[in-house]
């Protein structure tokens, strides 16, 4: 049995670890998080750092552990669980860590005023020369303080718009009867995946000029673009199936997006405004808030007792310049009420097309692949295979246990966070 020694196999190795650990809800899903760890050991060639959020229903569907294997498999892995922002902004350098975040959903709440902080670090980290400005009382100096580093976080339901607009979204679930999993023993199972991630940052970090020049050919845009961007780019790097599978994940990921996220309130507002009018080229503001409010699974219940009222209405389109007046209708009869040329363009900037899968979903929409719009050949995004052999593990040096950065907070073992004693000599905090 031979050893990896390409970097398609060593993708495909680390393929057959997360599979081994987890269930994931899609085969697009696990190409995903084997790219987005991958990714990681290569972040000074990137100029986003996309997210990975992986969130569930409820609890028992696997992210926490999802979340032990990136941390086992990533570059310099940096948990922030109970770690105050100031350390975590201290803790980023040129060559940032990787930062894991469970519970995420505590961070975001109502009641997370205190987190403020770091949701800034989290928004603005997505994007190099993105710094935060601090004023250091000692030195009696404003400092800049570097943000950019790619994060994992988990959690149980949607994180907010701003940071799934900018992350990798896995959705877990439940394992179903059959659906079986080998269990994770952090002392016993974390070693082979810290040698996996060895001969992966090998691999990357001495091609990381090579990663920073390469512009590949994308299959989405606009900001879905910037974040699959590093992912795309390690696996054209890798090679054989993988650039393929890399871009059918990221179409078929965004899809998925679109068609279960309602999106903002107001885009969702568009979406069924354009369902009232039909074929309509006018409507009364009575007319469409009789159908507005009809519509019993709709949020418009949330704006009182009777729905929507013409003032809210008009308050959620103001954005959009988009403003009532007194329309004259076929039979001459006049009210006030909307004209459907009025909707036209905010319909075409922020809404999916009428065709397509989904009414309320979010606006950024999947697009040809620089080269197909270039007029030149390239990936077609049709196929995708169906089995995936990996390789055996590979039997290369350790990781090295020098320290080069502390742990902010314990890891857990056998997949639980915040149990184990950090070793002192190891910054992974591994017992």
């Amino acid at each position: 049995m031979t050893a990896p020694t390409t970097g398609a196999e060593l993708l495909d190795e680390l393929h057959q670890a997360v599979t081994r650990y987890v269930i994931l809800p899609s085969p697009q899903a696990v190409d995903a998080v084997v790219l987005w760890i991958a990714a990681t050991h290569a972040q000074p060639a990137w100029a986003h750092a996309p997210r990975l959020v992986i969130r569930a229903p409820e609890k028992r569907c696997g992210k926490s552990r999802l979340l032990d294997v990136v941390e086992a498999a990533c570059h310099e892995p940096l948990i922030t669980v109970n770690a105050s922002p100031s350390a975590v902004y201290r803790s980023i350098d040129d060559d940032p860590p990787t930062m894991l975040v469970d519970e995420a959903d505590t961070i975001f709440g109502a009641d997370a005023g205190s987190n403020e902080d770091l949701r800034g670090l989290l928004n603005a980290g997505h994007q190099r020369n993105r710094p935060a400005i601090r004023y250091d009382a000692n030195t009696r100096k404003v400092e800049a303080i570097p943000t950019f580093a790619m994060a994992a976080l988990a959690g149980i339901g949607a994180m907010p718009d701003t940071i799934e607009d900018r992350a990798v979204v896995i959705r877990m679930r439940r394992r179903a009867p059959g659906e079986k999993v080998s269990p994770f023993r952090h002392r016993r199972d974390r070693p082979s995946l810290t040698r996996i991630a060895e001969k992966i940052g090998g691999w990357l970090r001495a091609d990381l000029d090579k990663l920073e020049a390469v512009e590949p050919e994308m299959p989405l845009e606009d900001r879905a673009a910037d974040t699959w961007e590093p992912l795309i780019a390690i696996a054209d790097h890798a090679g054989e199936t993988w650039p393929e599978r890399a871009r059918q994940a990221a179409v078929d990921l965004l899809a998925e997006a679109d068609n279960s996220d309602q999106g903002s309130v107001r885009i969702r507002l568009l979406v069924d405004i354009r369902r009232a009018f039909a074929d309509q080229q006018a409507i009364s503001t009575s007319d469409l808030l009789g159908k507005l409010n009809a519509d019993l699974e709709a949020p418009w219940c949330e704006y009182g007792p009777l729905g929507l009222n013409p003032s809210k209405l008009s308050k959620l389109l103001t954005d959009f310049e988009i403003r009532s007046g007194n329309v004259r209708f076929p039979d001459g009869s006049q009210a006030k009420g909307y004209r459907r040329s009025d909707f036209v363009d905010a319909w075409q900037r922020y809404c999916p097309p009428e065709d397509g899968p989904g009414e309320a979903s979010q606006p950024s929409q999947a697009s040809q692949p620089r080269s197909a719009r270039d007029g030149n050949t390239g990936w077609d995004g049709t196929s995708r295979p169906t089995q995936i052999t990996g390789p055996v593990p590979w039997d290369g040096k350790s990781r090295p246990n020098t320290p080069s950065r502390p742990a902010l907070t314990c890891i857990g073992t056998d997949g639980t966070a915040g149990t184990a004693t950090p070793d002192a000599t190891n910054h992974r905090g591994v017992a």
